[in-house]
């Protein structure tokens, strides 16, 4: 039951626009980028800067842990509507079911967020993960509401250890998960997660951008 009710407070939480969860506890151990924080739902993911190949990247560690690390700005998706970032894991997990609750953990996820009104269940969320066992391209709503989608960019062991970059049209991807026309984002995210699974996770993320096209 405390598991349980931690990942409904999880799910709140990131509806909210990351900013509201009973009983978070914000930690931030490693210096880490202007803007960015951190909040802990079951344990506490790592999260570090690191240069690698002479860049700043965030690593981030996950030992049966979940923990988010969080941004708050409004992006005009009008504007720019694409979004670009890469990423790295170093491993992926093993043979869970992660379209239920009991398998809901990803070695590297990427959420953005958009409020659609005041209320907290008024939001609507992307989720691109990197998947240990679906397949690049699918797309399911997440183990715990529909209000938020997950997106499978990459999956899968074959380019464990190396950089992947990704782009994204995000008011495409927003109207193709839920068939509306979204104009802005309210905050987005990285995580590394594996409290349901018991899953150990190490992943990387750098060069967040948001652009014209």
């Amino acid at each position: 039951m405390a598991n349980f009710r931690a990942r409904i407070w999880r799910i709140v939480s990131l509806l909210r626009n990351f900013l509201l969860l009973i009983g978070a506890v914000g930690i931030a151990a490693e210096p880490l980028p202007a803007g960015w924080q951190q909040r802990s739902f079951v344990g506490h993911t790592q999260y570090r800067l690191e240069q690698q190949q002479g860049r700043e990247v965030i690593l981030a560690h996950s030992q049966g842990t979940a923990s988010m690390l969080y941004k708050e700005q409004s992006i005009d998706l009008r504007s720019t509507p694409v979004v670009r970032w890469r990423w790295k894991v170093a491993a992926v997990y093993g043979r869970f079911n992660e379209r239920e609750k009991s398998g809901d953990d990803y070695p590297a996820r990427f959420y953005v967020v958009c409020k659609t009104g005041p209320l907290p269940w008024q939001t609507l969320a992307l989720n691109y993960v990197w998947s240990s066992n679906g397949l690049v391209g699918e797309r399911w709503p997440n183990a715990y509401t529909s209000k938020a989608m997950m997106i499978v960019l990459r999956a899968g062991a074959a380019q464990v250890g190396q950089w992947q970059w990704e782009q994204r049209n995000l008011r495409a991807d927003f109207k193709q998960a839920f068939g509306v026309d979204v104009n802005h984002l309210d905050g987005y995210a990285i995580m590394v997660d594996g409290d349901n699974t018991g899953s150990t996770g190490t992943a990387w993320f750098g060069d967040i951008s948001f652009s014209a096209n």
